[in-house]
């Protein structure tokens, strides 16, 4: 049975065999007998086939898709029935073993920076040490910010919040590899990532973010989970705007 999805994915791309096969790094024939036999290529070619493609795995090989059902469920680690059961030590830990990226997706995330008051100068050492970080603050100014705050039932003490952990970053605005941004989007979900970690803390309508669960999920190749909620972190990033120093 030939894989006629496949076939038109890179008729559609203007592509041909021989192309995808160079970009992949396979000999032409690999490909011919993706097509002609519906073969299911490894893990890693599937990636670079379907990247360069512009197509889901899934799609062009349907085959896969319990296989990545099964890894999504291993990637949560554990659940916690609201913020305040998250192990204090947790936080610290993660944001001291991530080499790679850290990024945040909040409206205010105070208790963070109230929590642990060197962490905007950790941010800074590590941002110089070559990690990625990316901070996504509410603007306290917009109207998705009021509004949560009227639903949580604390009016504009949301805003306020946003404003005091901005102060709170403010010594360490500018530094390289460490930048601040402001969102004005509507706020599913609280995002904290520390290089294959990341806690997911949901948005319950009516309840301030510290009673909602917190989900602890860790990347898997081939998992879809963990990059999920990263493409939704990416998706709020490119709409935020810079925070004015």
């Amino acid at each position: 049975m030939a894989n006629e999805r496949l076939r038109a994915a890179i008729s559609v791309k203007g592509e041909t065999i021989q192309s995808l096969a160079q970009h992949v790094g396979v000999d032409p024939k690999s490909v011919e007998r993706w097509i002609t036999t519906d073969r299911t290529p490894h893990r890693g070619h599937r990636w670079k086939a379907a990247s360069f493609l512009g197509a889901d795995e899934v799609y062009l090989w349907p085959a896969v898709e319990k296989q990545a059902e099964t890894a999504s469920t291993s990637e949560l680690i554990t659940y916690y029935p609201h913020r305040g059961a998250v192990p204090a030590a947790l936080w610290p830990s993660l944001f001291e073993k991530a080499t790679n990226q850290v990024d945040i997706l909040v409206y205010a995330g105070l208790f963070l920076f109230d929590g642990h008051p060197d962490l905007p100068e950790l941010l800074a050492e590590k941002a110089k040490s070559g990690t990625l970080v990316r901070i996504l603050l509410g603007d306290p100014d917009s109207e998705m910010v009021r509004q949560r705050g009227e639903e949580e039932g604390i009016g504009d003490g949301l805003a306020a919040r946003a404003r005091i952990t901005r102060s709170y970053l403010e010594p360490v605005a500018g530094a390289p590899g460490l930048e601040i941004r402001l969102h004005d989007t509507i706020l599913y979900n609280s995002i904290y990532r520390f290089d294959d970690d990341v806690l997911v803390n949901p948005h319950v309508l009516g309840a301030p973010a510290g009673q909602n669960p917190v989900l602890h999920f860790r990347y898997l190749p081939g998992a879809r989970t963990f990059r999920h909620y990263m493409r939704s972190f990416d998706y709020a990033w490119e709409r935020g705007t810079p925070a004015a120093s």
